[in-house]
């Protein structure tokens, strides 16, 4: 297990590398913990979980909802959990997300922890302290910034992991590269997910090298004010797709790059959009999409990067070196209007 320490503005926070769900009773006390984790991951790894309290979702994105919380506490309350228990989520981004949002409100705040078991949670949603749930179509509306206490890197979750997650997960990565990391994206290129997924080592790489990408940002940025702003690439369009046809979060974020990509070529002169799209097929990611684009743009105005009659928009300059650029919504609605109906 190798530990990697952040100080974020009000709390350290642990991440601990190539290690195992076991170590956790090395982190926490057993007795005052409490698990929080879904069907999907609770039957896959029934073993692990043994002689551990348990709260077990229903799996899926709608179920990221108020009603879902409410639940939760409801049960937290019944075990008699109080200000000196832990919570851990153990799961993908729905788990972390609501296990976050959970621990920040229970009681006023009590500590908490994630065990990521997606590739999209290891290297993305589990990262940067945003906890939250969905309001109706608006994803992630309402919820808090706060950092977990760790974070447990164990990649033998990935063993029973559908093919369709590891493409998710790929779309983050090759996210991080086109935003930050010129050469991620080009290791991405030329690799396959095939290659990761037998290469053990290639993967732990993969996986710490995104990880701390992204806490790096968001250690210089917690609140989302500037820099921070560069992890939404692909996400104002992406998020819409998502919440409207129920894409899987990683094929509406791709096909919301490819869009961010041609906005970059008129705002910015970008060039590598081909050298993108190629990257996200070659991940087995969508880059087309028959959409309504009245639909996507409706949902799109109510995204939380709106600003009065703008939209903060993350775009590329060039592969590795991303910005941000606040956009009119009536141009925006234009530009979109042209790129949807093109492709």
């Amino acid at each position: 297990m190798h530990k990697k320490t952040f100080r974020f503005s009000n709390k350290i926070a642990c991440y601990y590398f190539d290690a195992r769900f076991s170590d956790l009773e090395t982190l926490v006390d057993k007795k005052h913990a409490v698990i929080i984790t879904d069907e999907n991951v609770f039957h896959a790894s029934f073993k692990k979980f043994k002689g551990w309290r348990a709260i077990v979702l229903k799996a899926g994105e709608e179920y990221k909802i108020q009603g879902t919380v409410d639940k939760i506490i409801s049960q937290l309350i019944e075990m008699g959990a109080d200000r000196k228990t832990f919570l851990i989520g153990v799961g993908g981004g729905v788990v972390t997300d609501i296990t976050g949002y959970v621990g920040s409100v229970y009681m006023r705040g009590i500590k908490y922890a994630f065990v990521p078991t997606s590739l999209l949670a290891m290297v993305d949603a589990s990262i940067g302290g945003k906890n939250g749930i969905d309001v109706g179509i608006y994803k992630n509306l309402v919820g808090t910034i706060n950092q977990p206490d760790f974070l447990l890197y164990d990649i033998s979750f990935l063993k029973t992991l559908p093919l369709g997650e590891w493409i998710n997960g790929f779309a983050e990565i090759i996210k991080h590269g086109a935003i930050k990391d010129a050469v991620l994206f080009r290791e991405l290129q030329k690799n396959t997910l095939a290659y990761y997924q037998k290469n053990k080592l290639a993967l732990l790489k993969l996986i710490r090298r995104n990880v701390l990408l992204k806490s790096n940002v968001v250690q210089h940025d917690e609140f989302e004010t500037g820099e921070r702003q560069l992890l939404n690439f692909g996400h104002t369009l992406g998020h819409a797709i998502e919440k409207v046809y129920e894409l899987p979060h990683g094929q509406a974020i791709s096909i919301g790059m490819v869009a961010a990509c041609i906005i970059s070529e008129n705002y910015l002169n970008f060039t590598g959009t081909a050298k993108v799209i190629s990257t996200l097929e070659q991940y087995g990611l969508p880059t087309l999409s028959n959409i309504d684009p009245e639909k996507v743009l409706d949902v799109m105005k109510h995204d939380k990067k709106r600003v009065r009659q703008s939209i903060n928009y993350v775009l590329l300059k060039k592969i590795g070196q991303a910005q941000i650029k606040a956009l009119p919504i009536n141009e925006l609605e234009k530009i979109m209007y042209s790129i949807i109906r093109a492709r």
